[in-house]
């Protein structure tokens, strides 16, 4: 299984960007797709994460009202629209695939069986 995450760059404070992340090869089991991401010099961190087969989204606080995850199941395709970028958004974000279901399965990293690339996100103030 690949999973494809793109979009990343390089953006003012206040602008938006949209990260895809395509999942490919491979038959597999999916409950959710989540994003996280790892700032420079910090721990990697629960960003979003969308139940794969019911409409349940979920949110870190620090995105709440600023991120919207979807997804496109035709696709295999899972996207991250982010609004009002600042610079505490720059990341590496990672976009993952979920096979373990569980309570607070979205923030728990070992739920996740697959990871993306990372894409980077820059957000200049």
């Amino acid at each position: 299984v690949q999973l494809q995450a793109s979009g990343g760059g390089l953006v003012q404070a206040g602008g938006s960007l949209r990260l895809s992340c395509a999942a490919s090869g491979g038959t597999f089991s999916r409950y959710g797709m989540g994003w996280f991401r790892q700032p420079p010099g910090q721990e990697r961190e629960f960003v979003a994460a969308v139940r794969w087969s019911a409409s349940n989204t979920y949110y870190a606080d620090s995105v709440k009202g600023r991120f919207t995850i979807s997804k496109d199941n035709a696709k295999n395709t899972v996207y991250l629209q982010m609004n009002s970028l600042n610079p505490e958004d720059t990341a590496v974000y990672y976009c993952a695939l979920a096979i373990y279901p569980g309570s607070n399965w979205y923030v728990d990293t070992s739920r996740y069986a697959y990871w993306g690339q990372g894409t980077l996100v820059t957000v200049s103030s």
